[in-house]
């Protein structure tokens, strides 16, 4: 035990993991028993809503515990428009060891796929996590970013003798999508990794995890933050894995797709998705074929997430430290004939959100809705660290040691000039720069989000209290960005690849 007894963290954070996709939430078919002893153990939190259902938006919001319009990460090719204080330097000047391990994606996308090599370096990488508070960090890649970032995985499977022939399959498969054009396939055809299970991205990663922990011997708490690459697409689960899984049948609902406008913002961004994530010409059984190697990886993740509580048993410091596993968004899967992320249905929008303290609990589940800016504030309260200056999250302390806790009335994501408003009934999405009103679904009657009622008179007193009590105040505080947005669709960084964008010019 260092001679410092304050309590140890360790954030997991998966990506793009909805968080019906564990067997604690409810899903009697994946199997997940590592994650879910975390819950038996701990605190799940039922509705736990992401700040933007996009990496960087979503991971900033976490780590700075301010709305995504706030610390104006508004996607992934924009990086911080200001020096703000964040969870890892306030830990750091509170005597905490800062670590990440894994995918932590702070930084423009540039900084993690091919075709930047002066940008895509270890040199130019690390200290920038340095600079944000982070003592020891171990950047990794994203899986589609593999092989275009100078990092310790690409050292490892230089060494193993794996790098070249990875390199070659991983081309023709990853996005992206014109790389996949070569055998005639969709960006998002599932198949197993050639590299062995030990060498597996999100594998790795945990053993690195594992690793650190073995051989942490300072004195300080430490504050680690896990990165899993995974289950983001490509779906490539080991196949040992992906075995598990062969021939499961997944249930499947009524699939209604989504209503898109025929002109708009929304319709940009929609029929954006559509084209780049290839919606068109899913079927009932690609659907069936995607969701198990997503489960595959998910357990391949599971597995690891034992692996790291095992570690800190072993070490003697499980007792003593708070793990809390979420991800940075969910993932369409098929759901509404869609794929990805970006828009805030609740596969989307929400997260899996799992708190055990040191020592465990007698579980118990938190049906309220929640935010990941309130993830900021329980760890400042769990350690006493001086909250963040204009912290807007609420410490979820109470749900854990029994004293009680809010929950919100309102939960609060944004994406692409989008802003959503969820309470337990009503779910209105509005363009942020006009207030107009694109998406109000009535989740008492219409659970599963089929329906847009945002026109349908009988919903116009609900769509104007709506923008009364949760829209004109929360945008009534001006985005720290640098001008209002226009849409545009323009070449993209990705090998000349065109990628929807929203731009702030002067």
């Amino acid at each position: 035990m260092p001679a410092d007894s304050r309590p140890n963290i360790v954030v997991i954070m998966a990506d793009q993991h909805r968080a019906d996709a564990l067997g604690c939430y409810g899903n009697d078919i994946i199997r997940t028993p590592n994650i879910d002893r975390l819950a038996a153990e701990g605190v799940r939190f039922g509705r736990a809503f992401c700040q933007g259902p996009l990496c960087m938006p979503a991971r900033w919001s976490l780590l700075t515990g301010r709305y995504v319009r706030d610390h104006g990460v508004f996607e992934n090719d924009w990086d911080m428009t200001q020096d703000l204080p964040n969870l890892a330097q306030h830990l750091q000047q509170a005597g905490y060891y800062t670590s990440c391990i894994g995918k932590m994606h702070l930084f423009a996308d540039e900084t993690l796929v091919c075709g930047r090599p002066e940008l895509a370096s270890d040199p130019f990488v690390t200290p920038r996590y340095r600079a944000v508070g982070f003592d020891e960090p171990h950047p990794g890649p994203e899986k589609n970013g593999v092989m275009g970032l100078d990092c310790e995985y690409v050292d490892h499977l230089k060494e193993r003798g794996l790098f070249e022939s990875y390199g070659e399959w991983f081309h023709l498969r990853a996005y992206p999508k014109k790389t996949r054009d070569h055998l005639g396939l969709p960006m998002w055809f599932p198949e197993s990794t050639p590299l062995p299970n030990e060498d597996y991205l999100d594998t790795w990663t945990g053993q690195q995890v594992v690793d650190w922990i073995d051989n942490y011997d300072g004195d300080q708490p430490f504050f680690q933050w896990v990165g899993f690459p995974g289950p983001h697409e490509p779906h490539d689960a080991p196949k040992d894995y992906a075995d598990l899984y062969r021939n499961v049948e997944i249930p499947t609902g009524e699939r209604i797709p989504p209503e898109v406008p025929e002109s708009g913002p929304l319709h940009t961004l929609m029929r954006w998705l559509q084209t780049t994530a290839q919606w068109e010409g899913l079927t009932d059984d690609i659907v069936q074929l995607l969701t198990r190697y997503y489960y595959a990886n998910i357990t391949a993740i599971d597995d690891q997430v034992g692996a790291i509580v095992e570690a800190l048993d072993r070490k003697g410091i499980l007792d003593n430290t708070w793990i809390i596993y979420t991800a940075d968004h969910g993932e369409m899967m098929g759901d509404h004939w869609m794929l990805w992320k970006m828009l805030f249905y609740e596969q989307s929008a929400t997260v899996p959100l799992i708190i055990r303290p040191p020592g465990g609990m007698e579980s118990h589940t938190v049906d309220g809705i929640v935010e990941h800016v309130d993830v900021t504030a329980t760890i400042e309260a769990l350690t006493g660290i001086a909250p963040l200056p204009d912290n807007e999250g609420n410490s979820l302390l109470g749900h854990v040691d029994g004293s009680g806790g809010p929950t919100r009335d309102v939960a609060h994501s944004e994406n692409y000039g989008f802003g959503m408003f969820a309470t337990d009934r009503y779910k209105l999405v509005v363009f942020e720069d006009t207030k107009e009103p694109v998406q109000l679904f009535d989740l008492q009657e219409d659970p599963e989000e089929n329906v847009n009622v945002v026109a349908d008179p009988a919903y116009a007193d609900v769509v104007a209290q709506m923008l009364s009590d949760h829209v004109e105040p929360f945008l009534a505080i001006p985005p720290k960005r640098p001008a209002k947005g226009i849409w545009e669709v323009q070449a993209g960084r990705y090998e000349g690849n065109r990628h929807l964008a929203v731009r702030y010019p002067k």
